[in-house]
């Protein structure tokens, strides 16, 4: 009996291990589309103010980096796609021309996943949008912004989700002078850039949506 043991049971062996083969090595694509939506930390570094504190200015630097916050809320589908808005507001370092100043953001946005079977997914990111410059929550100038960048999320459980990201962006901004007096961003038909490099650490929540 001792001998036949293994024998009887190499079977109930084969049987456990045989579906454990045939189990995919990463779990399928989604089959919910969820709203998903969360917050953001940036930093925002000027990477170059450009034509807002053109070359030979008296006036020192009226837009340097600075941080702030983003929220953002989309659409999260089964393919790879994420399409929604995002609100920033950060504050930057105007070398005490402005009393507090505020860069303000509101932008269309599209995220493309590049591997749904991982719990960790990079992800290219793009979008377009309107800027606000001034003092406070005032206006001293605006124009429009664009983005492209990459990221990673990690899924830290079926609806939250933490991530990384780090985008490039160009805002044309229209001129104005400021209070010392010094005329900036008025390069380009009374328009001039700035360029930005942000980095993002974001917290999201996905919700599945009732399906039709």
């Amino acid at each position: 009996m001792r001998v036949g043991l293994p024998w009887l049971l190499l079977p109930a062996l084969l049987g456990v291990a045989a579906p454990a083969r045939g189990q995919p090595a990463h779990p399928p694509p989604s089959s919910f589309e969820y709203l998903q939506y969360g917050v953001a930390f940036t930093a925002e570094t000027v990477a170059s103010a450009g034509d807002v504190c053109p070359p030979g200015a008296s006036a020192p630097c009226i837009f340097g980096s600075g941080g702030g916050l983003t929220i953002r809320v989309g659409y999260r589908s089964r393919g790879p796609w994420y399409v929604g808005g995002a609100y920033e507001a950060s504050r930057h370092d105007p070398s005490n021309l402005l009393r507090l100043a505020i860069l303000q953001q509101i932008r269309a946005e599209t995220r493309y996943y590049l591997d749904q079977g991982n719990r960790l997914t990079p992800y290219f990111s793009g979008g377009l949008g309107a800027a606000l410059y001034g003092s406070e929550w005032g206006a001293e100038t605006g124009g429009v912004t664009t983005f492209v960048g990459a990221g990673l999320e990690f899924q830290l459980s079926r609806t939250t989700l933490v991530g990384a990201g780090l985008a490039y962006r160009p805002l044309l901004l229209r001129g104005w002078t400021d209070t010392a007096g010094q005329r900036r961003a008025d390069r380009y038909l009374g328009f001039g850039l700035a360029h930005v490099i942000a980095l993002e650490l974001s917290l999201e929540v996905r919700d599945p949506l009732a399906r039709w």
